[in-house]
């Protein structure tokens, strides 16, 4: 999708209406609401203007909005899970509240913290010792015979659809994107000895076809809402937090502040703005 040349205006059907609706439609400016969790609000990414999320000036939805010259409510979240954005996150109001008949673009990112991928995440690195060239993680989650990871990214299935319907009840005409999460492991399964990543070998593989699950659930919640999936893993594989500074767009389990671990550094948000970009190009042109 592609904004009006220098406005990014709302571009209507104006058949059979005079020069001065015309005007006033292609002056109209578009309303974009930004509902999510830490991968939407970029904690520790300079400059942070809300303290309570975590939020940053340079999260994806502040870099879409600036290029596509969009009236932005972000209201993303660090810690947000799909309850948070229909209820109160610890005082902070529902994150739905800021949806409205009038808005016209709303982005999604959720269900990540659903899951509880960063409390995985700690069980897999303390378990790493007891066997660092094995798979301590995966052998934990599926030591009852059944994946318990798998069936918990299926069960937030229909958290995510209860989310969106929330969404297009609120902004019935609104373009919904759900944005799911960049690469953070090796795609090729193989992981890497650093002290800054501290998983068993075995491990990578198992941690990447969980996220992978968690992306492709989000792709069906999305296709099934009418929404349109943003993936931004794809466009990230070969910069996860087993990669070098200047080349990693996830930062690893150790790292320095103020960028947050297992998060987005500023190449990996402005990444996943320019897979937004691209989905908004291929999609809804005609209406913008």
């Amino acid at each position: 999708m592609a904004a009006a040349a220098g406005s990014g205006a709302l571009l209507l059907s104006l058949a059979g209406t005079g020069q001065a609706s015309a005007e006033t439609a292609a002056s109209r400016v578009v309303d974009y609401t930004a509902l999510g969790d830490s991968y939407a609000a970029a904690p520790g990414l300079p400059d942070q203007t809300d303290a309570t999320c975590a939020r940053s000036n340079r999260n994806y939805p502040s870099l879409v909005a600036q290029r596509q010259d969009w009236r932005l409510t972000d209201v993303s979240c660090s810690g947000a899970t799909t309850s948070d954005v229909s209820g109160s996150q610890g005082g902070v109001a529902p994150q739905l509240n800021a949806v409205t008949r009038a808005t016209d673009v709303v982005s999604v990112t959720i269900g990540g913290n659903d899951i509880g991928f960063t409390d995985i995440l700690a069980t897999c690195a303390g378990l790493t010792m007891s066997d660092p060239a094995g798979a301590p993680c995966r052998e934990h989650f599926t030591e009852s015979g059944t994946d318990r990871l798998s069936g918990v990214v299926r069960r937030t299935g229909p958290k995510v659809s209860a989310v969106l319907k929330d969404v297009h009840r609120r902004a019935p005409h609104a373009r919904v994107l759900v944005v799911g999460y960049p690469d953070l492991f090796p795609d090729n399964g193989v992981g890497c000895t650093s002290s800054t990543v501290p998983l068993a070998m075995g491990d990578f593989a198992y941690l990447r076809d969980t996220q992978k699950r968690l992306n492709a659930m989000l792709a069906r919640e999305a296709r099934a809402a009418g929404a349109r999936y943003v993936d931004t893993y794809t466009p990230s594989i070969g910069h996860d937090m087993c990669q070098p500074e200047g080349k990693r767009w996830i930062e690893p389990l150790v790292t320095a502040p103020p960028v947050a671990p297992a998060h987005p550094n500023a190449q990996g948000e402005q990444a996943m703005a320019a897979a937004v970009d691209r989905a908004l190009r291929s999609c809804w042109h005609h209406l913008w």
